[in-house]
């Protein structure tokens, strides 16, 4: 007897967006909420009329083929409804002649490879990745002759600065979050002279748009098949957990929400450290009357049995480049030469060569430069983390106050010279470059 497979939306935001009628259906606001598989689920409603056509867009080709991505996500769902895949074409055929694609934009220009085509669902993951062009471009290749009414679904995760922020603001609350009695309630807009004009009811030239929040907490299938994932979502930095799991759309990194004084405790004595490491974050320039050079900093840090970390040692002091190679010699033969010495390499011929003529100074030291593509948040972001949950120890010293108050700055304060060494030595001590949040480990 052949086995019948079921397939629905989980009650809630889930149903809420697979029911709704819109025009627009921008659906998230949160990590873990069902996103893709909700705006797979809806390019099966109308698989059976040869003449449908979905189109899913990434930002980048890495974001649909990734494991875990937007391709991995449909190999669990359209099979169960007869697709066949053309891997190579990033394309799902039907047995009654529709079909799915998956493509990437690029860059705003991308959108004009579009110029021509009927598109009768568009579907766009991770809505903050697109621009307002490239957007409101694609909505204008919305047409069909299949007697079906195009639409548009698109997932999001909050992004205080992006322009999604302000199209679905009337769906916000004051202090960022969506607000619970206007979920899924549609509204109307026309444009004129460049600007969206709302109204309550449909006009004759209007289209429709809604907003429907979801997290991981309306996601029970996710939290029952992997527990780990809320705790996940849990540890996350401060900023980066308001965003992802708490929903708020008017987060963004300041002074005091990276780093808080409080989260930092001093200790008296060095507990027992199973791994050292010394890093330096680089100026050359020196004091000048009038001026607020960078510092060069340097950070000793060690990792403890207990995976916590202790700083032990920190210089900041504004030298000339003769003054960096002599410090940073000194410092060297200080600590010994069983504690690895780390600076961060810079890309391109210069970083090589700054890379070789450091590591010539200290011959007969572990001494190397370290290449990384984070940003500076987001490499100080794990250790934001590690000091919210108490993991962040400082050796007494008479650093300390500086160290703590340029911290608490960041990222708005004038220099984040310490920051930036002890963000790295964080990342090296741990042997991990962890992944950007919102990637697809945390969508």
């Amino acid at each position: 007897m052949p086995q019948t497979i079921e397939l629905r939306p989980q009650p809630g935001p889930q149903t809420q967006a697979l029911s709704s009628a819109a025009d627009f259906v921008i659906f998230g606001g949160g990590a873990g909420g069902g996103k893709s598989w909700t705006i797979l689920l809806e390019a099966l409603r109308h698989i059976q009329n040869p003449a449908f056509n979905a189109t899913f867009f990434r930002r980048s080709y890495p974001q649909i083929k990734n494991p875990g991505g937007l391709w991995d996500a449909s190999l669990a769902v359209f099979p169960l409804a007869g697709g066949i895949p053309q891997v190579s074409a990033l394309r799902w055929n039907f047995p009654a002649g529709s079909y799915a694609v998956m493509r990437h934009l690029k860059n705003d220009a991308a959108v004009l490879e579009w110029q021509g085509t009927e598109l009768v669902y568009i579907a766009l993951d991770e809505l903050t990745h697109f621009s307002e062009y490239q957007f409101w471009y694609l909505t204008s290749r919305m047409r069909s002759t299949s007697g079906i009414t195009p639409y548009l679904r698109a997932t999001c995760n909050p992004e205080v600065d992006s322009w999604v922020r302000s199209l679905i603001g009337w769906w916000l609350t004051e202090d960022g979050f969506a607000d619970p009695e206007k979920a899924g309630v549609v509204r109307h807009f026309e444009r004129h002279d460049g600007q969206l004009l709302w109204f309550d009811a449909p006009t004759e030239d209007s289209k429709s748009l809604t907003f429907i929040p979801s997290s991981v907490y309306d996601n029970p299938a996710l939290l029952q098949k992997d527990p780990n994932y809320l705790k996940n979502l849990k540890a996350l930095p401060l900023i980066e957990r308001q965003k992802l799991l708490e929903g708020n759309w008017n987060v963004r990194a300041e002074a005091g929400k990276v780093f808080r004084t409080e989260w930092f405790t001093t200790i008296q004595q060095l507990p027992q450290v199973v791994k050292w490491v010394r890093v330096w974050d680089f100026a050359s320039t020196s004091d000048r009357e009038g001026k607020d050079p960078d510092a060069t900093a340097s950070i000793r840090m060690g990792l403890m049995q207990n995976g916590g970390v202790v700083i032990s040692d920190c210089t900041h002091d504004h030298l000339t480049p003769a003054g960096v190679d002599t410090k940073l010699k000194a410092i060297a033969a200080a600590d010994g030469p069983g504690i690895p010495v780390r600076w961060q390499r810079d890309p391109g011929q210069a970083g090589e060569y700054q890379n070789q003529a450091l590591r010539s100074q200290l011959a007969g030291y572990d001494a190397k430069g370290i290449t990384t593509t984070l940003s500076k948040l987001e490499r100080a972001n794990p250790l934001s983390r590690a000091a919210e949950f108490g993991e962040v120890y400082l050796l007494q010293g008479p650093w300390n106050n500086q160290f703590i108050n340029e911290l608490v700055s960041f990222p708005d304060g004038a220099h984040d010279d310490m920051t930036d060494a002890a963000a790295l030595a964080y990342l090296e001590l741990l042997g991990v470059g962890l992944p950007k949040f919102g990637s697809a480990s945390f969508r």
